[in-house]
């Protein structure tokens, strides 16, 4: 990938995989779609020590706009149980596993549960936590921003694209410069994807 002038990016991997892609790796790294696990410890997210490892390498770490990456929430009795009957439903649907008849029907069964027992869900606020945790600890030029679903993951003020935005008022509302705004962005993604191109030349020269 380096060679290609591929990004390498690994959110999806496991811990042993990302320590086996930073001694490997000659180009920076990122996370397309992780957030911090000191603030919610989740294993898509990640450890103080591995966003450091990233700052290290040049490399980008995005939050990620999902409701259980950002804050787990307590819900109401009423909906872990009704959650809890489809749970063997769920599974197989993300399997792929169900007919496309079956993935409606438990798409339906799903509305009905948020519709009568409304999801808690985490804010804006603390999405931009997480934005604010990991500048402190890798400092802004290694901090961007990668959402799930369009937009949206279970995020209030965050339903679709469309509310992108908020998150940009937020971080004016806690003092972010403009520069600093565009950076988380896109500007720091783009100086990475430059600098993997500048690694598969240096390659290929060699």
């Amino acid at each position: 990938m380096n060679r290609l002038g591929i990004m390498v990016d690994i959110y999806h991997v496991h811990d042993d995989t990302f320590w086996d892609v930073i001694k490997l790796t000659k180009a920076p790294i990122i996370a397309s779609n992780s957030s911090a696990r000191s603030l919610e410890n989740n294993p898509r997210n990640m450890s103080d020590e591995m966003l450091k490892a990233v700052k290290e390498n040049g490399g980008v770490v995005q939050v990620c706009i999902f409701d259980t990456y950002i804050k787990k929430l307590p819900q109401a009795p009423e909906r872990e149980k009704a959650m809890k009957a489809i749970a063997k439903e769920r599974t197989a649907y993300w399997q792929g596993k169900l007919s496309q008849v079956e993935r409606e029907k438990f798409r339906e069964k799903c509305d009905l549960i948020n519709d009568k027992y409304p999801k808690n869900k985490p804010n804006v606020a603390d999405v931009v936590d997480h934005i604010d945790y990991m500048v402190k600890v890798m400092g802004i030029n290694h901090v961007g921003i990668g959402s799930d679903l369009d937009g949206g993951g279970g995020v209030r003020r965050m339903n679709d694209v469309s509310e992108m935005p908020n998150i940009t008022k937020e971080l004016v509302a806690r003092g972010y410069p403009e520069e600093d705004i565009q950076k988380i962005w896109g500007g720091n993604l783009m100086r990475v994807f430059s600098e993997v191109q500048k690694v598969a030349i240096e390659i290929k020269n060699q």
